[in-house]
């Protein structure tokens, strides 16, 4: 979808009454999962591989581990390719909202099934049809919450949408939370998500603006905190973190993605930061506690 359409939409849904405005989203967004999900099944199941891939490197074992999601979304992707393609014991997934509905689920539950070959039996009288080994927790703030002993807490493009006085909260709450040794995963992409469905728009447009102007085009439903790779380091390594892997691409000189960064009028806040620090984008990070 055309980013100012969807940007007016999300105009029009945050003005509404809390509850209508939130039954429009989940109608729209419940549309467009379904019309995408094979997508949206190969894009998660890349992000697992590249996850394999890491561990693999880092000698961190995954099969009958127990890991933490943070932000489940809509459907229970990542948690599935953890149960039946990673073998962990169990998923605890956290969301602030509650996305989930049984009837898109039982649809995904015959998808995956089909398509990766499995068995997926819900458990009996489960409110959302999830397997043994999927636990679901909605409308919960993870930094507020009770977490289970876990070895893994993951994400996956959800960092970007939490705010930086949040994201230091939580990995306040996961330092003293977690044993040590425990390792937290997050896979975040930093660039201007409006850049995707316009292409005459740089992967670093919302730098131009301040953050007063900024917060007066996004809302609720399409948050984005603008950190940069340096401003997410800093925040770990304020709390002690040690990164044992890091990884990102910055936008390559010579190329129309950098001739559009280029010709941006960068905000006063980011003018200390390099090209390289600016457009770097795919950020992989492990912390190890």
């Amino acid at each position: 979808m055309n980013h100012k359409i969807k940007t007016s939409i999300f105009k029009f849904l945050s003005v509404l009454p809390a509850n209508a405005g939130m039954h429009l989203y989940h109608f729209l967004q419940n549309f467009s999962e379904n019309k995408n999900l094979s997508v949206k099944i190969k894009s998660s199941e890349e992000t697992f591989t590249t996850f394999i891939q890491i561990c693999e490197k880092l000698n961190i074992q995954i099969k009958d581990r127990s890991v933490i999601e943070i932000g489940s979304g809509w459907l229970p992707i990542m948690p599935y390719f953890f149960l039946y393609k990673g073998k962990t014991k169990n998923v605890f997934t956290y969301d602030l909202n509650t996305h989930y509905q049984k009837k898109s689920i039982e649809h995904f539950n015959s998808v995956f099934s089909t398509e990766f070959n499995q068995t997926i039996v819900p458990v009996k009288n489960n409110a959302y049809s999830l397997p043994e080994g999927v636990h679901y927790f909605p409308s919960q703030n993870i930094i507020k919450a009770d977490i289970p002993k876990v070895d893994i807490i993951f994400s996956r493009f959800v960092l970007e949408h939490v705010t930086p006085e949040d994201i230091l909260e939580m990995h306040q709450k996961f330092k003293s939370s977690l044993e040590k040794g425990s390792y937290i995963v997050h896979f975040i992409s930093p660039s201007d998500h409006r850049a995707y469905t316009d292409r005459s728009l740089s992967l670093q447009d919302f730098l131009k603006y301040s953050p007063k102007e900024w917060d007066a085009i996004q809302t609720k439903f399409d948050y984005h905190n603008r950190l940069r790779l340096p401003q997410y380091l800093d925040i770990f390594k304020s709390l002690g973190y040690e990164i044992v892997y890091l990884t990102s691409d910055s936008t390559k000189e010579g190329t129309p993605n950098f001739d559009l960064f280029k010709k941006l009028n960068i905000h006063d806040d980011y003018k200390n930061y390099s090209d390289q620090e600016l457009t770097a984008g795919n950020i992989n990070i492990v912390l190890k506690v």
